[in-house]
């Protein structure tokens, strides 16, 4: 894969120090004002509201006390947006982590998954030094779509027994088809109250989000459930009913006692907290750069989740990571950089030092409502449909990192869901070979009268301060889609237009497609017009099934009339 930009200057190798500065330092050597730190102050709380009962719910279903989850997402959120190196990060306990802790907590208890957490951390900060987080960005598309979705279904089935209010007769199984007959066999049991009580917090969350879309819904769901709990002494489980309720202070600080086969025993699984972390964390990070046109630091940001999970382990809490939706929230409240996600923790530990003994009222069935609303968003319904349309090789790696996330292990599907996707680039590649032979992977060095085609260099094209052309020469995949984003990125924010060759790239797959469906979308907010030229017609094809096409973008045959048109007059 080579490109040609005319107006990308080279760059000088940034240092160690550069690389591995918090974007809290530079935010504030930026100069950090009253009025930044009220906007962070109100995006802080804003989060908090979300993250309080999402914390709790997340470490409940993961078979943790939910004590855990708000230590997590106290300690570990402070640290992750103190340390790491993305502007809007917010740290927590995240619900694509609740199969592995569940089975961590059920094969080596509680012990276990805080020693899997602080070697998790470990884990995390060897590889961000190493700078081995910039390959993360090389897994493809529909993998992260499919093990998203996975994540989706499991951790609605998870909430099924507190949904229905079911008592069973032995422990619930976590795999999926263990489970389903065991809550199907224990179904009689069903209690209408907790029934009504999770019917009412999801219809109370997404009434809110249709008619005030920034009012806190969860908060406002959780609040009135455990009101209602309190004044009519509902005979339901809750908090304080299955778990005593939660500490009004934070633990101390302690370290699990040194045991080298507990340490080998949970290894495999503070290998997968990492693996998941990291891919988690970076998503979020990424989305927070697609929302903000803001730039993270991949390694930074592994390292600074690194630390933030051992603290985790140390004061009783479990794997910390970057968390999508809170993230997204942060950046919507109008946060101005880390401040905010730091004061969301300590908002938090308000709530923990003041209300405390209320949290004994809240009803797991209200919990479980909170978690199927989070369960359906984190499923991407229009992605996992695209990516089936789109081809059948596509599908193929969706549909199987799909299943083995939901049926089998999660590690398991991004390693299958991964080599998938390799093979099938191979396939792809052959293919294009075969049909296109004039194209080949990497552009090859040539006479300059070669083709016979060659015109003289205009450098009006390339001196123009409102236009940029962008040349991309080969195959576009997922093993190049980030590092193209990256430039795209950067030169859309500062022109007038942007024009995109495609001439020499024989075919896109999915990970490149979503990479330029981001870059057109951020690029048409900010007032940018986008032409691609040079597409094939199967290319554009691959593109229009992305969502790609007017009047969101133009399309012209060659870079000559697309400068003639971008500079007309809109």
């Amino acid at each position: 894969m080579s490109t040609t930009n005319s107006l990308a200057p080279q760059r000088a190798e940034p240092s160690f120090a550069e690389l591995f500065t918090p974007k809290l330092i530079t935010v504030l050597r930026e100069g950090y004002t009253l009025a930044n730190l009220r906007a962070d102050a109100i995006a802080g709380l804003t989060v908090a509201i979300v993250a309080l009962p999402l914390s709790m719910a997340i470490a409940i279903a993961s078979g943790a006390p939910p004590a855990a989850g708000l230590y997590t997402a106290i300690i570990g959120g402070f640290l992750v947006s103190a340390l790491g190196g993305s502007r809007f990060q917010i740290g927590g306990p995240a619900g694509a982590f609740i199969v592995l802790v569940a089975t961590t907590v059920q094969l080596h208890g509680m012990d276990g998954l805080i020693l899997a957490t602080i070697l998790s951390g470990l884990i995390l900060i060897v590889v961000g030094f190493l700078r081995l987080g910039t390959y993360i960005k090389f897994i493809p598309y529909p993998v992260t779509v499919g093990f998203t979705a996975g994540i989706a279904v499991i951790i609605a089935a998870s909430q099924i027994k507190e949904l229905f209010g079911l008592t069973l007769a032995g422990p619930e199984p976590g795999p999926l088809l263990e489970k389903l007959p065991v809550l199907w066999q224990a179904l009689p049991s069903l209690d209408p109250a907790s029934v009504a009580l999770a019917l009412a917090t999801i219809g109370v969350i997404l009434g809110l989000k249709r008619l005030s879309p920034n009012a806190p819904g969860m908060l406002v769901a959780v609040v009135g459930a455990g009101a209602a709990v309190a004044l009519f002494d509902l005979p339901v489980a809750t908090i304080g009913s299955r778990f005593g309720g939660i500490p009004d202070s934070l633990p101390l600080p302690s370290l699990p006692v040194p045991d080298m086969a507990k340490v080998i025993a949970v290894l495999p699984s503070a290998v997968a907290f990492a693996l998941l972390g990291s891919i988690e964390s970076l998503l979020s990070a990424v989305v927070a750069d697609g929302m903000t046109g803001r730039r993270h630091r991949s390694n930074c940001e592994l390292v600074g989740q690194g630390v933030a999970n051992i603290a985790s382990g140390l004061f009783g809490g479990f794997c910390v990571t970057g968390t999508i939706a809170r993230t997204a929230t942060n950046v919507r409240a109008g946060a101005h950089g880390p401040v905010a996600g730091m004061l969301h923790s300590l908002f938090l530990l308000l709530f923990v030092l003041v209300a405390a003994p209320l949290a004994r009222f809240i009803p797991l069935a209200c919990l479980a409502g909170v978690l199927l609303v989070v369960a359906w968003n984190m499923f991407e319904r229009q992605a996992f449909a695209t990516l089936l349309r789109v081809s059948r090789g596509d599908a193929a790696v969706l549909l199987a990192t799909f299943l083995l996330t939901v049926f089998r292990d999660l590690t398991e599907a991004i390693i299958v869901g991964f080599a998938l996707g390799s093979v099938l680039f191979i396939h792809r590649m052959s293919k294009t070979t075969a049909i296109d032979t004039h194209t080949p992977f990497v552009a090859e060095d040539r006479a300059d009268d070669a083709n016979g085609e060659r015109q003289p260099y205009d450098e009006a094209d390339a001196a123009d301060p409102n236009v940029v052309v962008y040349r991309i020469s080969g195959v576009f995949f997922f093993g190049a889609a980030a590092s193209i984003g990256a430039v795209l990125d950067r030169i859309s924010d500062t022109h007038r237009a942007l024009v995109i060759d495609f001439a020499a790239v024989p075919f896109v797959d999915s990970t490149a497609a979503h990479t330029i469906e981001g870059l057109v979308r951020k690029a048409t907010r900010r007032g940018v017009r986008v032409v691609l030229t040079g597409t094939s017609h199967d290319l554009r094809k691959d593109l229009f099934a992305h969502g790609i096409k007017p009047p969101l973008v133009r399309y012209e045959e060659t870079i000559a009339r697309a400068l003639t048109m971008v500079n007309q007059p809109a």
